[in-house]
């Protein structure tokens, strides 16, 4: 089982690759997403898995992920749109 400490500590290290996925993509650069969805499965599963109250100490910390991750699904919209303008030649 795993504590609320390490639980913790994870949030704090997919925040912090949801942050870089962000920097990464508003270079232009591709982004694989695919170990971020598993961390997060990871993390989700292991909220799941504890004891309420342990659970209930991360909800400010799952929230701020929740928030970072809508930005990163912002931004990747954002870049598909301008990427379908630009391969429509402008046309929106």
């Amino acid at each position: 089982m795993t504590t609320a400490a390490e639980t913790r500590e994870e949030l704090e290290k997919v925040s912090s690759l949801v942050l870089a996925a962000r920097r990464l993509l508003a270079t232009g650069a591709l982004v694989d997403l695919s170990v971020l969805r598993d961390r997060v499965g990871a993390l989700c599963g292991a909220v799941q898995s504890m004891p309420r109250e342990d659970g209930r100490s991360l909800a400010e910390q799952m929230l701020g992920l929740i928030r970072r991750l809508d930005g990163l699904a912002a931004d990747l919209r954002d870049h598909m749109r301008s990427l379908n303008e630009r391969r429509d030649g402008g046309k929106a």
